[in-house]
């Protein structure tokens, strides 16, 4: 079924992600391992799919220096963090240059072997099941096979383009 229909103007990139900077968001790191290194990325874009069975989804985008790993990884966890964790969205999302960016925080090794941030609000480890192709980005869809809660109950949000502590 195609749903694009040519009757009407494209919005043009700067006018969308404008208006998507409204859409408040959690903040995530999401990680894999590929061989014997770890590679990961900060997300907002990350949604629930179904809990029977359990899935999520995450996008990355194509381009990103961590999309090999995770091209070829059957396991990944996405780590959503908590207010005082800007720093470490901002290591992995780029914003702020480390040589190593598992330096920051506390990692261990999840079921499946890839990095689970041990002070994440929740972290949802994920067996990939599907990956989607859209535009600049892979949809990738996870079967979650493990989920670590912090008792304390915050969550990072991302919106109009700053951190905002929930």
């Amino acid at each position: 079924m195609n749903m694009v229909d040519h009757r009407f103007d494209i919005v043009d990139p700067t006018t969308y992600r404008n208006g998507m900077s409204r859409l408040g968001t959690s903040v995530s790191v999401v990680t894999t391992r590929s061989g014997e290194k770890r590679f990961g990325f900060t997300a907002s874009a990350v949604c629930s799919v179904s809990d029977t069975p359990a899935t999520l989804l995450v996008c990355i985008n194509r381009g990103s220096s961590s999309f090999p790993a995770f091209d070829t990884a059957r396991h990944f966890c996405v780590n959503t963090l908590m207010p005082g964790q800007e720093g470490i969205s901002d290591v992995f999302g780029g914003r702020t240059r480390s040589d190593d960016k598992f330096a920051h925080g506390d990692w261990r090794e999840g079921l499946s072997g890839v990095p689970v941030l041990e002070s994440a609000s929740v972290s949802f480890e994920c067996e990939l099941i599907n990956a989607v192709d859209q535009a600049t980005h892979r949809v990738l869809f996870g079967r979650v096979i493990d989920i670590r809660e912090n008792e304390e109950r915050a969550t990072l949000l991302y919106c109009m383009r700053r951190y905002i502590s929930g």
